[in-house]
């Protein structure tokens, strides 16, 4: 469990937080002769191979460093205006679903550093980093059908305040869920739909009301979700 929860860890933050939008776009345009691509690839096989920091589990860092250039790279080459945002989704499936295949094949002789960091801590870290800029993204990629700046250019609003707050209220969700606090996610809620219901009102807008539900529906559904796997998780390994 510590192997795999490393791997979902080091894919996290390779794929979310250390690649820029600049390089994402570059590639897009360069595709195959982006050297982006390339670095992109090296930082992910250079994560892995710190987070897992055994020599014996060389094949897993090898095919996830293989796999990720050939999926990335189909990505890059298929990758259109319409088809962007299912490809986005079928990029993420597949690398998860090499990380696994990599975990159950690989995984017999796997070094534990659990005096160092314990599976929980680890699980919790991962957990708190998906609810951050990876799924900011995953829900910008879901609104990519609509023109959202289109519905909300009569509303001024600091720059990228929906972002962080998206970011802070996911995560204030997952801390209320693990620690047992239900009827809190519930308050955050109704607090949240206090403060909206003014520009609602005054927007009259059918479109940007749809949008805003959607929106925190999907946000506050995918921190619910997290929080019930990881206290599935840690209950179950207890």
């Amino acid at each position: 469990m510590m192997v795999l929860i490393k791997l979902l860890l080091a894919h996290i933050i390779g794929d979310f937080f250390l690649q820029p939008r600049k390089w994402v776009k570059e590639k897009e345009k360069k595709k195959l002769k982006s050297k982006k691509l390339y670095l992109h690839v090296l930082i992910h096989v250079a994560l892995t191979s710190i987070f897992l920091w055994d020599l014996s589990l060389w094949p897993i860092i090898l095919s996830i460093g293989i796999t990720h250039l050939i999926i990335d790279a189909a990505k890059l080459l298929y990758q259109k205006k319409k088809t962007k945002r299912l490809l986005f989704f079928i990029d993420q499936l597949l690398h998860i679903a090499v990380i696994y295949f990599c975990y159950y094949l690989f995984t017999e002789n796997a070094f534990n550093l659990s005096f160092l960091v314990t599976e929980n801590s680890l699980l919790l870290a991962a957990c708190l980093l998906f609810l951050t800029i990876p799924t900011s993204i995953i829900m910008k990629t879901i609104f990519f059908k609509w023109n959202i700046s289109e519905l909300t250019k009569n509303n001024q609003s600091l720059e990228d305040a929906g972002k962080y707050i998206g970011i802070l209220e996911r995560v204030l969700v997952f801390i209320f869920i693990i620690v047992g606090h239900w009827e809190a996610v519930g308050f955050l809620i109704t607090a949240k739909s206090v403060f909206r219901f003014g520009d609602l009102k005054e927007s009259k807008h059918r479109q940007l009301t749809e949008y805003i539900l959607i929106g925190t529906l999907i946000s506050f559904g995918i921190a619910i979700i997290t929080g019930i796997i990881y206290s599935t998780i840690t209950l179950h390994y207890a």
